[in-house]
């Protein structure tokens, strides 16, 4: 008997099946080796991306792709004026980090996704310096399937605590703040909770990242193509989607990965541990 889950999935994905489907993404790194930050390598790294158009694939909506993006570090001239275009003073280099942040559209949703996650931040003892707005292209073309998944973009600063010394500590209260604050807002059931995501939150590396096609991400985002934005390193992702349907959360890099294929393994591992509950103790 069909249930009404699997009546939606079908509705939605057809009868598509992704248990045999593989493929391999595009994937390039730029780096300066003596650590050197420059506006210049984040500009090789949009290069490397758009040389690596043949490597995604794009369906009958010539403008839909199946999701690209760039990691960067933090470009700290450009947030720290930007910023204090709002008043809001920036503490040095290592001692704040940035969440970009995908946001539902809908109002209430979004709000309660803000204040669940600003609710983290104080949880954990840091501080919340402020909101910005990722500003974006939105006169560039795009497909009407993208533009209607689209999400609002947004980045969140938080200070470190009185309690966190070292950077890495830092790190791992952001660690904690994202992964509490996306568990408290599935909580929720918002209608819209799904459309939130955390693509980076980091107080060494962001993430710009979309269902975009490769030679879109520089174009869509307009901090990219600011001299401001200055890294040492830039690491790429094309989207070869296969045994997923094409998401803005799915495009890569990920916070820690740029996949080149698939990780089939996981659904097989998954299987084999079910199959092994019946004769597992504790």
């Amino acid at each position: 008997m069909t249930t009404a889950a699997e009546i939606k999935h079908i509705q939605d994905h057809g009868l598509y099946s992704p248990a045999h489907e593989h493929d391999a993404c595009g994937v390039g790194f730029v780096a300066h080796i003596k650590g050197h930050k420059s506006h210049a390598i984040v500009q090789q790294g949009l290069k490397i991306l758009e040389n690596l158009d043949h490597r995604g694939a794009v369906g009958a909506d010539k403008l839909m792709g199946d999701g690209a993006g760039i990691l960067i570090q933090l470009p700290d001239l450009l947030y720290r004026e930007e910023m204090a275009k709002q008043g809001v003073a920036l503490p040095p280099p290592g001692e704040y980090g940035v969440g970009m942040v995908f946001l539902p559209k809908e109002h209430a949703s979004r709000m309660a996704c803000e204040q669940a996650l600003e609710r983290a931040v104080k949880a954990e003892g840091q501080v919340l310096l402020g909101w910005r707005d990722v500003p974006v292209n939105r006169d560039m073309p795009m497909s009407p399937t993208v533009r209607l998944k689209e999400p609002i973009l947004r980045q969140i600063f938080i200070g470190r605590g009185n309690d966190v010394i070292v950077q890495d500590a830092l790190e791992r209260k952001l660690y904690v703040i994202r992964k509490t604050a996306s568990a408290a807002i599935q909580n929720l059931h918002l209608t819209h909770s799904k459309e939130y995501y955390v693509p980076s939150m980091s107080s060494r590396t962001v993430v710009y990242k979309g269902l975009l096609l490769a030679d879109q991400v520089g174009t869509y985002y307009l901090d990219l193509q600011d001299e401001r934005c200055v890294s040492a390193l830039g690491l790429v992702h094309q989207r070869f989607s296969t045994n997923t349907f094409p998401e803005w959360p799915l495009a890569h890099p990920y916070r820690y990965v740029a996949h080149n294929g698939e990780i089939n393994t996981v659904k097989g591992n998954y299987n084999w541990m079910k199959a092994r509950e019946g004769v597992m103790s504790s």
